[in-house]
């Protein structure tokens, strides 16, 4: 590494407030002062956006990893905790150690010896955020897919496991699959046949 580069991680999550599926981080460490354009909080993008900026960010970051909590462990440690744990596993799985971490709300990350910096709206304020942001998304939407395949019928591919009516009247219909989070209410009150 050159001498003067200073690594900048960004980390955020997908997936918290969906009833089924996993919670996804994404952290993305990008050299200090980088700009792409395009890059902001992944929810403000399309899908097609948000698979072209992940194809750039796979080419263009220094180091890219994703880390998962799942619906297991949402239920046995809440939302909140799954998610830190989950950006912590995506920390753990750079192969470099950046030497600033942007977590992307209001807390850090607990047992991360990096040191860090918590940005509430991060997602949409600093590159590194955002392209955590954008890997989380697209990672977790590639496996709602993979769970539609595996769960036919209850519609993950379209709504990626977020309440819509769809998705509850289906819950009301099938019952709860493996990819539910069984301690959300709506799983709890449709759900359990």
């Amino acid at each position: 590494m050159k001498r003067g580069i200073v690594l900048i991680a960004g980390v955020d999550e997908a997936g918290r407030g969906c009833l089924a599926g996993p919670v996804v981080a994404g952290c993305v460490v990008l050299s200090d002062g980088f700009q792409m354009a395009g890059l902001t909080d992944s929810k403000q993008l399309s899908p097609s956006q948000r698979e072209a900026l992940f194809e750039v960010i796979q080419r263009v970051a220094i180091a890219w990893s994703v880390g998962i909590a799942t619906p297991r462990e949402i239920e046995r440690w809440n939302i909140l905790q799954a998610s830190l744990i989950a950006m912590a596993r995506a920390v753990a799985n750079l192969p470099l150690v950046p030497h600033q971490l942007l977590v992307d709300g209001k807390f850090t990350l607990r047992q991360c010896p990096i040191p860090q910096q918590a940005i509430v709206d991060g997602d949409a304020l600093h590159p590194a955020i955002s392209a955590g942001s954008i890997v989380a998304k697209v990672v977790r939407d590639r496996i709602m897919d993979e769970l539609d395949r595996l769960y036919p019928g209850y519609g993950f591919a379209q709504h990626k496991g977020y309440g819509t009516p769809l998705h509850l009247e289906r819950l009301r219909l099938l019952g709860a699959c493996p990819a539910h989070r069984r301690t959300f209410a709506p799983v709890q009150q449709l759900g359990l046949l």
